[in-house]
This record gives structure tokens, C-alpha cells and sequence, in this order.
């Protein structure tokens, strides 16, 4: 029996790449640097903003003070304009509510920093009950090491037998493994089904609804 379902933030319940594009565009031009065209940005994503900053930027150019630019440029751009694109996918609202009116717990596990994730679920699902809430957090390891599941599965007080791991990514997937919690991936983000299936994600899915199908066959 499925008790918690733990969803991954970006690419998963929000799609935000727009904002996340124009906020790293806008940190690179600051810094004298190409910009990216948005669907750069699938593959930029998924890590952490660090890597996030890495990736945007030219080869020769990555480095840790470079880093520290950037993000010294992007986190007040992004706090302040990160619901101008972003939107929940169709079907992720009613879905969540769903799982609540079953009784399953919900909760977030991201590797977007902990600000910004409190403030988007806060923003987009405001009538949504999450047992937990993480993002990147100060001395906390980022996905796909499993830490932030076991912080959730402790705050919730289920097990890892009791609780799905859904997400879009490779990233994903190997949380969950690690964690030993079955994983479903969502062919509606960032990464393409091909990198799911490589990952090992135990379940596909391409409608929100589906989620709920597969807590029935527990």
C-alpha cells in the first residue's frame, strides 16, 4: 500500500524552464558571456543550480569564481521573476489533490535551492498539504544521493516500501534506487523517455492520472 508519493520539483510538478533560462541568460550576459537558446536548458538542469552555472558556461570558463559570479547575478533575477513562465503541468493540481483525498501523504525533494522551492510549491499549489517540502539545503548532499528521501520518509513516518519516487530525469531514477524506493518517471519533463528507461525507473508514465494507477497496484 502506497502511503507517500515524494515528486521531484522541475520537470516533474512545475514546468520552469523558461525562468530558469532567462534568469542564467540574464547571470551570463552580466558576466560577458553567450547566452543559450531555452531548450539548452533541458540538459543544463537537473543538479543543482552549481551545476546549472557550469554548464552555462563557456568551457574554458568554469570556474568556482565564476560560479560564485553567476549565482551572485541569478538568485536575485530568479527570486523575483520566477513565476513569470513557470506553470504547473495539466493535470498535476487535481492529481495532488487526489492523492490527498486517498490519504496519501505528499512531498517535494529537489535539488533547486531551498527558497525558491518553498516559494513555487507555496505559489502554484497553495490548498496542497505537503508532509515535506526540501530542496538544496546548506551541508545537505543534492540528489541522486538519497539523503533528502530519507529525510522525508522519516518526517512522513512511512517506509521506503510504502512511498513512490517520481520524477523526469536520470537524476531521478537513481535517487530513488539509492534510496530503495520504486521509481516512476514522467515523460512530460525535461529529459527524453529514453534516459528513464536507461536509468532503470521502474515505471512510465505520461498523464499525471497514471501516478494514481500505479498506487492502485500496490
Amino acid at each position: 500500500m502506497i502511503r507517500l508519493v515524494i515528486f521531484d520539483l522541475d520537470g516533474t510538478l512545475l514546468d520552469t524552464i523558461g525562468d530558469l533560462a532567462e534568469a542564467t541568460n540574464y547571470a551570463l550576459s552580466q558576466c560577458g558571456y553567450p547566452t543559450h537558446p531555452v531548450g539548452a536548458y533541458n540538459m543544463f538542469v537537473g543538479n543543482g543550480i552549481a551545476k546549472l552555472f557550469e554548464r552555462a558556461l563557456p568551457e574554458m570558463e568554469r570556474t568556482p569564481e565564476n560560479i560564485a559570479r553567476m549565482r551572485s547575478f541569478f538568485l536575485p533575477y530568479y527570486d523575483v521573476h520566477n513565476t513569470c513562465r513557470t506553470h504547473p503541468y495539466e493535470g498535476m493540481p487535481n492529481l495532488l489533490a487526489e492523492l490527498r483525498r486517498c490519504n496519501i501523504a505528499v512531498a517535494v525533494a529537489s535539488n533547486k535551492y531551498q527558497r525558491a522551492t518553498e516559494n513555487l510549491v507555496a505559489h502554484f499549489f497553495p490548498g496542497i498539504d505537503f508532509v515535506a517540502v526540501f530542496g538544496q539545503r546548506e551541508g545537505i548532499p543534492v540528489k541522486p544521493d538519497p539523503t533528502i528521501v530519507y529525510a522525508i520518509l522519516s518526517a512522513a513516518g512511512v517506509t521506503a516500501g510504502e512511498t513512490l519516487y517520481v520524477g523526469d530525469s536520470n537524476v531521478d531514477m537513481c535517487t530513488a534506487a539509492a534510496a530503495k524506493v520504486p521509481s516512476v518517471g514522467v515523460t512530460w519533463g525535461f529529459r527524453p523517455r529514453e534516459e528513464l528507461v536507461d536509468a532503470g525507473a521502474c515505471y512510465l508514465v505520461d498523464t499525471p492520472a497514471e501516478i494514481l494507477t500505479v498506487c492502485e497496484e500496490f
